[in-house]
């Protein structure tokens, strides 16, 4: 599957400038922008900073036509800008190593009229807008320069709602500048608290985290045996967290622990159609205090512990994107890692788990609460979508609006079994 793609093009001020012609990139997902930039370049000759989705012909991704706002970091031949307004339109632009500004040379490309609303929006991010790519790429490029590491080349590669990343290369290697939501700020927290996980070169405003690049591919399609590889690692984290909850909580990370999960779901919910799920949520405090009484302990909890979230070089793996992550339960990582899983296969790992706890919190029963969590856990992610959409302006509300149905459904389906 693939998408086609209209980019409509505004100048560093975010005065619109028209749309490039529609043009194919080879992955289907709309976030990541990395070929939609790479095919501005090669086939319209044209560099550009992807800001933000206007739209799409289908309701949610994957593939389909999608239409994007970019800044034009250099005006197209027969645009019609006056020489003396090359600068106003873009024509300059910082070098990827901060050198100062270079002439942008006119790319030949007739831009087709483009109908955009470019309307502020309070729920926008600070990448979303002209400048703002500019601005976070600046701050990453300082910021490795002060540790001795010049950058000769930067690439977008993701922009949406939860987040916005580049890669930065560097003499010694690549690394990547990650932007986040205001609701996602506790990441660098916990990047900087794990031990083994991605390093943290600095942290900035406006949601900057700037992280070494982690050897290997992310890994998804995992089977039984690496997976059972991540849990036993993730064991490891989780056990040492058990006694930093207090400190991770005062930094930032969210507490839902107990009866505070319960509150923080009704609460972004609200306002969403729980029918389907109504009676799950109306049990909801009882269940979770019958969760406690299993006799396993909170600790950092990642959230979205899927083998897309960890990257690996045939060496360890490395846990990855904890931007959800929480203080709570341990039990909703392991049913995350193996929800896909063959259920014979998801059986063993979770049996394997289930030791793991029971000797780590002797009287406890790990496999009663395991079953007391499985309708709670896509309740909870229920939640979180709906977090999503109450963070982000309506354009981009195809990422995630049909997310909350679907989860609240899947929940209420647990709950029946």
């Amino acid at each position: 599957m693939s998408r086609t793609v209209t980019v409509v093009l505004v100048d560093a001020a975010g005065r619109p400038l028209g749309a490039l012609p529609p043009f194919e990139v080879p992955d289907p997902w709309w976030q990541q922008v990395a070929s939609v930039v790479d095919g501005a370049r090669r086939r319209h000759g044209v560099d550009v900073a992807v800001l933000r989705l206007l739209g799409a012909d289908r309701p949610h991704p994957p593939g389909g036509h999608v239409r994007y706002l970019a800044q034009l970091l250099g005006p197209p031949a027969g645009h019609g800008a006056p020489e003396r307004d090359l600068g106003r339109q873009g024509a300059r632009e910082r070098d990827p190593a901060g050198h100062g500004a270079r002439e942008r040379e006119p790319a030949g490309v007739p831009l087709e009229p483009a109908a955009v609303d470019l309307a502020p929006h309070p729920l926008r991010q600070p990448w979303a807008e002209a400048g703002g790519p500019a601005r976070s790429v600046a701050w990453a490029t300082d910021e490795l320069r002060r540790l001795g590491r010049p950058v000769t080349a930067v690439a977008q590669q993701r922009t949406w709602n939860l987040s916005a990343i580049w890669r930065l290369d560097t003499p010694h290697g690549p690394a990547w500048l990650k932007q986040l939501p205001t609701f996602a700020h506790h990441e660098p927290t916990v990047l900087t608290w794990l031990v083994g996980g991605p390093v943290v070169l600095a942290v900035g405003g406006e949601g900057r985290v700037l992280v070494e690049d982690v050897r290997g591919e992310d890994r998804y399609g995992a089977g039984e045996v690496e997976r059972a590889g991540i849990a036993v690692a993730h064991h490891a984290v989780q056990m040492r967290a058990v006694g930093a909850v207090d400190r991770l909580v005062g930094n930032g990370v969210p507490d839902l622990r107990g009866a505070r999960l319960a509150e923080w779901v009704r609460a972004r919910l609200a306002g969403h159609d729980v029918s389907v799920a109504a009676g799950l949520l109306d049990g909801l405090d009882e269940r979770l205090r019958r969760v406690r009484d299993c006799g396993l302990p909170d600790t950092l909890v990642h959230g979205d512990l899927h083998p897309g979230n960890v990257r690996g070089d045939g060496t360890r793996p490395v846990v990855i994107d904890w931007a959800d992550a929480f203080v709570g339960h341990p039990g909703f990582d392991i049913l995350r890692l193996t929800e896909d899983l063959a259920p014979s296969a998801a059986a063993r790992l979770v049996e394997a788990w289930a030791d793991r706890w029971r000797a780590a919190a002797p009287g406890g029963d790990p496999r009663r609460a395991l079953d007391l969590l499985r309708p709670v856990a896509p309740l909870r992610l229920a939640a979180v979508y709906a977090m999503f959409l109450a963070g982000i302006e309506p354009s981009e509300h195809p990422y995630h609006v049909h997310d909350v149905p679907a989860a609240l459904a899947q929940a209420a389906a647990e709950a029946r079994r």
